[in-house]
């Protein structure tokens, strides 16, 4: 690598420079973006279980898939996606719909899953009480496993895959990349009412996802594994339990994504973790330091990680002292999607800078903490400041691009 994340998925499709030649910092983003009013309406029917036109709806997704593409293309953006518009509820469980075993029993019912009750929840309710009003999340909850799991969603992904190539087709993008969750993060709260362990749940969902995993990089795209859970479990189970209950816990997940990881090349997936990354407080998120091996363990060729963050952004240091594996992309989050303010690009280059001295200038790719919009209604920002904030990390990656290669620059 840098990775062959810096490669491109076809052949006529050649990488272009942050800085405007063969080097530089690509840029890119964790994937969710704000879906558009009209694709809103369609998957408003679709939640509510309400009669929508299905080849309306087909032709709405393909148009906004083209429409995002396009924005992220002509921003400037060097790794870009689909903005995950073919998604449903959330980043996360619209894989409850493309796999068997599922059945939802509350439907429609506004809350959040037990498995996202921490510490933070708990000292800070009454701010939870009002924000989680306002996030626009339904049919989160009351999930059960009543029988095998098998992914069912073939015809999701290839609907998808085909949207977004097409979209893409001409634009000067560096390469495409399409996420997927981790097993990890796949129903954490559910009513398992079929398997006899957590352990063989979590390798039957593994085994599942390898379907889709296998799908996108076929596809000639970048896999990117999506796992909020691995983190934010840290401040759910402790306490009560023991952070040594925590780390088996965490180890099994890893263990099961690198099964269904398994044969897929390691320089076309990269690994995205945050601490559920909602614009709270997130007083009690688990140190980087103390989690940082285990994310290592997972066989990409990149890892996004959140350090724009007020309570993150000073675990760049935590380079200092841990070695990138040789091989591996850094991503990280040089911008929030936690506030409407627009970081300034001189602090975008800041943040590269100081990361590129530690893991290397060619190891480094920039990105955005999280995604704008972990499911269809949900907005962190405001859609043109999503936009803004893009742009500032194109034109910080320009910026930090010629202070680390200043011979290019100067040429």
């Amino acid at each position: 690598m840098p990775g062959s994340l810096r490669k491109p998925a076809v052949k006529k499709r050649k990488p272009r420079s942050a800085a405007g030649g063969s080097g530089g910092i690509l840029t890119t983003h964790v994937g969710s973006l704000i879906r558009p009013p009209a694709l809103q309406k369609f998957l408003a029917a679709q939640r509510d279980r309400q009669p929508y036109d299905h080849a309306a709806f087909a032709a709405c997704l393909h148009d906004c898939v083209a429409d995002v593409v396009r924005k992220q293309a002509d921003i400037g953006l060097d790794l870009i996606n689909d903005g995950e518009f073919g998604k449903t509820i959330s980043w996360s469980r619209y894989v409850l719909e493309r796999m068997s075993g599922f059945e939802q029993r509350n439907s429609g019912e506004v809350g959040m899953p037990a498995a996202v009750v921490g510490r933070d929840r708990r000292e800070f309710k009454e701010f939870y009480a009002a924000y989680d009003r306002s996030q626009g999340f339904s049919g989160m909850t009351g999930w059960a496993l009543t029988g095998p799991i098998r992914y069912t969603g073939q015809e999701a992904i290839e609907r998808d895959i085909k949207n977004f190539k097409a979209a893409a087709k001409g634009t000067k993008a560096a390469d495409l990349f399409m996420a997927a969750v981790a097993p990890a993060s796949v129903a954490p709260d559910r009513i398992d009412e079929y398997y006899e362990s957590d352990e063989d749940y979590v390798f039957a969902v593994a085994e599942a996802l390898r379907d889709e995993y296998q799908a996108i990089v076929d596809a000639g795209l970048i896999l990117q594994i999506d796992d909020a859970y691995l983190a934010h479990t840290y401040e759910v189970m402790v306490p009560p339990k023991t952070a040594r209950d925590y780390r088996k816990w965490a180890n099994v997940r890893i263990e099961a994504l690198n099964h269904a990881l398994k044969g897929l090349p390691e320089e076309r997936t990269r690994y995205h973790v945050c601490w559920g990354s909602w614009n709270g407080p997130h007083a009690h998120d688990v140190e980087l330091k103390d989690i940082v091996d285990l994310i290592l363990k997972v066989r990409v060729g990149g890892y996004l990680l959140e350090m724009a963050n007020p309570r993150h952004e000073h675990e760049w240091r935590v380079w200092e002292r841990v070695k990138l594996p040789k091989g591996r992309t850094l991503i990280p989050g040089v911008i929030s999607h936690t506030t409407n303010v627009v970081e300034h690009p001189e602090l975008v280059a800041e943040r590269l800078v100081r990361l590129a001295k530690l893991v290397g200038r060619d190891n480094l790719i920039a990105g955005t903490d999280c995604g704008f919009a972990q499911g269809p209604f949900v907005e962190r920002v405001h859609p043109s400041i999503m936009w803004a904030k893009l742009r500032s990390l194109v034109e910080g990656a320009r910026i930090a691009s010629r202070e680390l290669w200043p011979r290019r620059a100067a040429a």
